[in-house]
Parts: C-alpha cells; sequence; structure tokens
C-alpha cells in the first residue's frame, strides 16, 4: 500500500491466509477468511460467517478492539467502484441496530466485488 493510500485511510486488499493467522483464536473451528482489507494498522475482514473490524489502539497497536457483525444483522449495503477520475472505491454497510453506517475507502483495485459476493452469498 502507498503512503499516499495509507494516509487517506484507503484500503488495500490482504491475503486471506494471513488474516487468518493474525486472527488465530476468534475465528470458529471451520471459518474461513474469504476477503480482507487493510487501512494501515486496521482490518475489514469477511469470514463465510460474519464481518469483523479489527481496529488496533494507541501507539503501540496493543490495545485492539474487535466488533464482530452477523451477516443476518446487515440490512443492506452499497458499492461504488473506482472510475476514469476517481481514484477510489466505497463500501458502506448499513447494520441493524446502528443508526449511522459503517463505511470504509479502499484503493482503485481493491477486490470490491469479492466484498459483495462474500455479503450477497450470506443473505438467503
Amino acid at each position: 500500500m502507498g503512503l499516499l493510500d495509507g494516509l487517506l485511510g484507503h484500503g488495500s486488499d490482504a491475503a486471506p491466509e494471513a488474516v487468518a493467522q493474525e486472527l488465530d483464536g476468534m475465528l470458529v473451528p471451520g471459518e474461513t477468511v474469504q476477503v480482507a482489507f487493510r487501512v494501515i494498522r486496521d482490518l475489514m475482514v469477511f469470514t463465510d460467517r460474519r464481518m469483523i473490524l479489527v481496529d488496533k489502539q494507541g501507539v503501540t497497536g496493543r490495545k485492539v478492539s474487535y466488533l464482530t457483525v452477523p451477516y443476518r444483522a446487515i440490512t443492506s449495503f452499497s458499492i461504488e467502484n473506482a472510475g476514469n477520475f476517481d481514484l477510489d472505491s466505497e463500501l458502506t454497510i448499513w447494520i441493524s441496530g446502528r443508526p449511522d453506517p459503517i463505511s470504509r475507502t479502499l484503493k482503485r483495485g481493491a477486490d470490491i466485488r469479492g466484498i459483495q459476493r462474500a455479503i450477497a452469498a450470506t443473505l438467503r
């Protein structure tokens, strides 16, 4: 990820295998990481069962906040891919019981369709 993307808070693809290792102990047996994005130190992870937001806090990043959202709590979502003059993609997810949606900006080339597949596959 480029320095400018990191400063702007743009997420880039993260290897699912590496993210699964990083979340060792958080994932239940048989749960697999489908798509993941890293924004500086934070993670946005889509497994076959839920969405996990990892927020590393403080200078050292030792304090970590985890937000788990089961897919059944997602009421709707929107994705906007990068265009010719727009350098980033946007993801917005509305969750039942939360007044504001969760929004993330992803850099050009991020697997935005992978997110759509991960969420849509569970919303049957």
